[in-house]
């Protein structure tokens, strides 16, 4: 389509307070128009004053990655009303721990459908304008059970294996249509309310550099965007120099 806006749209899935925040924010001052999204409107509402209080474009948008329905008007409405989307950013979590023993069939699904599923319908709508163009950036946002499975982490670890797989794919389908997909394996702990509340021991070493901070996060995904293609990076591993691997 025609962009009638002049406007270039970031479109960041699952823009909660740190990560999500602060990869909307490093697009919006690289110029890009940053389409954050999650379930709830209401709470993206800080975010988007936040990039406009610092002359950054921003709109928010509540929807359920989850529902086809929903990621299809998403990006539907986006490319109408904003601009062509260059770079999408998937960063759902739904990082929550079970015994396999008590573990439910409903909450394993669950949490597929929020780290994997989701994934494959926001890249797929994407990837369809994206094809059209022939440009554009795609990022999925995984984790340390990405590479391994953990005690605890059965439901995790399986939807984070299932994403990666799925970069993979889409990487080897779309990169010949310079389409560049990246997959960064966050393995660590992360400058959250969160990790402070829960993880004191851990938040401790925040002064020696010891968990990921949001911001820096977020500039090397600026910087897989802006990768020339005769060196584009598909998988990137961050962690603090602390994180035992």
């Amino acid at each position: 389509m025609t962009d009638q806006t002049g406007q270039r749209a970031a479109l960041i899935i699952g823009a909660g307070d740190a990560t999500g925040a602060a990869i909307a924010k490093r697009f919006a001052r690289g110029g890009y128009a940053a389409c954050v999204t999650r379930r709830s409107a209401d709470k993206l509402e800080g975010l988007v004053e936040a990039i406009r209080s610092e002359g950054g474009k921003a709109h928010g948008f509540a929807a359920d990655a989850r529902k086809e329905e929903d990621v299809v008007a998403l990006v539907e409405r986006i490319e109408r009303e904003v601009g062509p989307i260059e770079v999408m950013v998937f960063n759902i979590g739904a990082n929550v721990p079970a015994s396999i023993l008590e573990e439910t069939a409903r909450k394993y699904f669950k949490i597929w459908e929020m780290a994997c599923f989701s994934a494959f319908l926001s890249g797929r709508e994407v990837a369809r304008r994206m094809v059209a163009r022939e440009r554009g950036t795609i990022i999925f946002t995984g984790a340390t059970a990405s590479l391994r499975g953990s005690a605890n982490f059965a439901a995790f670890s399986g939807a984070k294996h299932a994403l990666r797989a799925l970069a993979q794919s889409m990487a080897r389908e779309l990169q010949p249509k310079n389409i560049h997909v990246a997959h960064v394996v966050i393995d660590g702990a992360i400058d959250t309310d969160f990790i402070r509340e829960s993880f004191p021991e851990r938040y401790a070493l925040k002064d020696q550099d010891g968990i990921l901070n949001p911001d820096h996060i977020a500039e090397n995904y600026w910087h897989l965007h802006t990768q020339p293609r005769d060196a584009w990076t598909h998988e990137l591993d961050l962690r603090p120099w602390s994180e035992r691997w």
